[in-house]
């Protein structure tokens, strides 16, 4: 349920700035213009090819945070992209129990400490 209500709030697509490159954090997107939703990827090769096709780096892992996200569990282009979004995290948590997962993110002002 939380992912079709979500599937519908897209978000607009952003200028391809930087390349997706190696730490670069990206959101998914169909062929589509404006397709992005909350699906979110973050490149462990050189991905430039992504670049023509619209996907727009957001963000970069910084230092040696590479060394963290190699321990996230990364199951690459392996879950069936319908049956997220019809099972959502039933059909995740099934098929791919050590999946890493994002339950929470908090925004900090530039400037401000954490809450």
């Amino acid at each position: 349920a939380t992912n079709a209500e979500w599937r519908g709030k897209t978000i607009q697509d952003d200028p391809v700035k930087e390349s997706n490159k190696p730490g670069y954090i990206t959101f998914a997107k169909t062929g589509a213009p404006n397709s992005r939703t909350s699906q979110l990827f973050i490149n462990y090769v050189d991905n430039a090819r992504l670049d023509r096709m619209g996907f727009a780096p957001f963000g970069e892992v910084e230092g040696d945070g590479m060394s963290v996200v190699r321990k996230i569990y990364n199951c690459g282009e392996k879950p069936n992209q319908g049956a997220i979004q019809m099972q959502g995290n039933a059909y995740l948590d099934e098929n791919f129990p050590e999946l890493s997962k994002i339950v929470r993110a908090t925004v900090v002002p530039i400037g401000k400490d954490e809450p």
